[in-house]
């Protein structure tokens, strides 16, 4: 098959959705709780501020209701963050849409988000096996799997989100995956990588004693084809030394400053 400049060879696989546009990639970590949105992560208020301050990638997670309703909340409980009590799995979803988050706002469905901000771009960490089904049904119903990346801590769980939803959803790593990357980085000649499974390395920094991300991580992550985000970066310095570094995305609960930070590096898109 010839290519568009004539020449024979396979013709490139475009990038997926998720991954367009420019990096470094910037992801409001739970949204936008800042100034008067203060404790009120995971709400619809902080999506629509974080996209409204220009963020194109918003972090979230979700559980699922015991009527199979994919709620964006971080815990199992509703009692840390809303008025609500007790686990959401064990709730009904006419229940759980009665707490208020900080007392202010209801707490919301994943399909809620996803129709308010049909433009953005949603990391979700998929925190619970009861979840996994309810959600690939809701992005799968919603025509949102170009614009969501399915996140978790296990690897039997992406495995089943990849099983269910198909190759177009877009997963970062499980820990099994990341670590792969990880001991690649120190014995690259290993060549370990295509054992990894997923498109992004979402890591923090370090584990307890030990440098996850490196110059070695980095390489080993190139090699595979991979992207690292790095979670969660509240400190403008070293924001700094990893976009140095070279990773290509950072998840914050300090947008303002993260944002600051790529307008003065001119890595922000509107300051292109």
């Amino acid at each position: 098959m010839a290519t568009p400049e004539g020449q024979t060879g396979p013709v490139p696989t475009p990038p997926h959705p998720y991954l367009t546009g420019p990096l470094p990639r910037a992801f409001a970590h739970r949204g936008w709780h800042l100034a008067d949105l203060e404790g009120m992560e995971n709400s619809l208020p902080a999506f629509q501020r974080a996209v409204a301050e220009g963020f194109r990638y918003v972090e979230t997670d979700v559980h699922a209701t015991s009527d199979g309703v994919v709620v964006v909340h971080h815990d199992g409980l509703l009692d840390r963050t809303t008025d609500g009590t007790g686990p959401i799995a064990r709730q009904r979803w006419d229940t759980v849409r009665r707490a208020k988050v900080r007392g202010k706002t209801p707490v919301c469905r994943l399909e809620d988000v996803l129709e308010e901000l049909p433009e953005a771009f949603f990391n979700i960490d998929v925190k619970a096996d009861s979840a996994v089904e309810p959600f690939v049904r809701t992005i799968e119903r919603l025509g949102a799997v170009d614009r969501v990346a399915a996140a978790a801590f296990s690897d039997a769980r992406l495995a089943r989100l990849r099983k269910l939803a198909g190759p177009r959803l877009m997963t970062s790593l499980g820990p099994r995956s990341a670590a792969i990357l990880w001991a690649n980085g120190w014995l690259p000649f290993l060549r370990l990588g295509f054992l990894s499974r997923g498109a992004m390395a979402q890591v923090p920094v370090r584990q307890g004693p030990m440098t996850i991300v490196d110059k070695g991580f980095l390489r080993s992550a190139r090699n595979a084809g991979v992207e690292v985000h790095t979670w969660t970066i509240n400190d403008p310095d070293q924001m700094r030394s990893l976009l140095d570094l070279g990773v290509d995305g950072i998840v914050t609960d300090r947008p303002d400053l993260l944002r600051d930070l790529l307008i003065e590096r001119g890595c922000w898109p509107s300051a292109r």
